[in-house]
């Protein structure tokens, strides 16, 4: 007799589910009363079987996530006690954000730099000095974040100019591992769908691959942000890893298992009712977890209005730490396989974001589109949807524009400007500008307060 308590029950086909359901509706069109479409055009069912499922590759070996904390270099002894305080308290792995040179050696002292992860984001682009720090640290167990294509993105400008900029990081890439970094985190945070998310890290990506040649494949490693939207954000960090070995594969290159670090998106945080920040980003951490990133950079719940603190940053991190050792989502990149409804959106988004990356490259690649405003606008597009769901209360942001508390008042809690700011320079091309939903509601409350 076996013991599968499945082989006792007959197996129930999808159109037998339907039938049945349609029945329940008592005339309603199935179509129209239980499929949905997000603004992607991802068709959401309200059952999903083993039908559902597509031959994905995902990886299957588990690997315990790092846990990261970003730490911004003013002064270098200050930022040597709080990596040594971050680590001493739980995280593995730490973000470093520098805007110009800075003393390594002081900043990294007596620090063991065999067991901690580290990531270097450097907001200018000196190949000696980015050298230099990967030959310290080794650039084994360190990644080097000098995206050329996303400072022009973001700021609108190369560093120099597009020969000088190439020139100078080809130097950082032929030096150093782990030394071609992907940052995608500006496309979610503008307000772009997880689909043109994927397919701009990719098209983006693949500029760099034409430059250097696929021999630099193993080099790559991709930041992306993570929303509020919990299955797709978890599908999303699956369907780039798949995204990434066709690509390669179009290459001729044999599959490679790429690093991805992620942080909760920016752009659903609130100033008022804040303490709701937590809730955001817990979900969107475990999104990025049974996703399968190798590390999370958690967001602290007041990183929109407060300067870097210990308390908040402590707060952000013990979210992880719950997360992983009681929650038990110690080595979870592989528990959401299996998943009907994951594994359908996962392909569903692989698909859709892989039309986009060859309308792109057809286009003539993508500096070429950010240079003619094409990615600019389509994101735009998709941001301004967004904010007018916001705007009439379709989209829901708690404690902001349903339910808020009147009595909140944070004008005297700001430490810094929390809003848009327009640098009033010439640029090459319009840049993709970062924005909070909730920015212009906060800035009438603040003014009313």
């Amino acid at each position: 007799m076996s013991t599968n308590l499945f082989n006792h029950f007959n197996g129930i086909s999808p159109s037998a589910w339907k039938q049945k359901i349609q029945v329940d509706l008592k005339g309603a069109d199935y179509n129209e009363a239980l499929l949905w479409k997000t603004d992607e055009g991802i068709v959401v069912k309200p059952f999903y079987t083993k039908e559902d499922r597509a031959n994905n590759s995902n990886n299957n070996i588990e690997f315990k996530f790092n846990i990261s904390q970003s730490i911004y270099i003013n002064d270098e002894k200050t930022g040597n006690y709080i990596v040594k305080n971050a680590l001493e308290k739980g995280a593995n792995a730490i973000e470093f954000i520098a805007e110009s040179h800075f003393d390594y050696k002081k900043l990294l002292a007596n620090i063991d730099l065999k067991n901690v992860l580290l990531y270097f984001r450097f907001q200018f682009l000196d190949a000696s000095f980015s050298n230099e720090v990967s030959d310290y640290v080794n650039s084994n167990s360190c990644y080097i974040q000098v995206d050329i294509i996303n400072n022009l993105a973001q700021n609108g400008n190369w560093f120099k100019n597009l020969k000088a900029d190439h020139l100078e990081f080809q130097n950082i890439v032929k030096h150093s591992n782990n030394s071609i970094g992907i940052d995608a985190t500006l496309y979610q945070n503008a307000g772009a769908t997880c689909t043109q998310q994927l397919a701009y890290a990719l098209a983006h990506a693949n500029e760099y691959l034409n430059y250097f040649g696929i021999e630099v494949a193993s080099k790559f490693h991709f930041s992306f942000a993570i929303g509020s939207n919990y299955f797709f954000e978890i599908a999303k960090i699956k369907a780039f890893r798949i995204l990434w070995n066709a690509l390669l594969k179009e290459y001729n290159s044999k599959e490679l298992e790429t690093h991805i670090f992620t942080q909760p998106s920016t752009r659903n945080k609130t100033i008022y009712d804040y303490n709701v920040n937590m809730l955001r980003t817990t979900s969107e951490c475990m999104s990025a977890i049974l996703g399968g990133a190798n590390t999370v950079n958690n967001l602290s719940y007041d990183a929109t209005y407060h300067k870097k603190n210990e308390f908040g940053e402590r707060v952000s991190r013990n979210q992880l730490l719950i997360l992983q050792q009681e929650s038990y989502l110690e080595s979870a990149n592989t528990i959401a396989n299996g998943s009907y409804y994951i594994e359908s959106i996962t392909t569903q988004l692989a698909e859709k974001a892989l039309l986009i990356f060859k309308d792109i490259e057809k286009g003539g690649g993508f500096i070429k589109q950010l240079k003619e405003g094409v990615i600019q606008r389509k994101i735009t597009e998709i941001a301004n949807k967004e904010q007018n769901k916001f705007n009439t209360n379709e989209l829901i942001l708690l404690g902001t524009n349903k339910q808020p508390n009147i009595d909140d008042k944070m004008k005297s809690d700001i430490e810094f400007y929390p809003f848009l700011k327009i640098k009033p320079i010439k640029t090459l091309v319009s840049p993709i500008i970062k924005k909070r939903l909730a920015e212009a509601y906060e800035k009438q409350r603040l003014e009313n307060e």
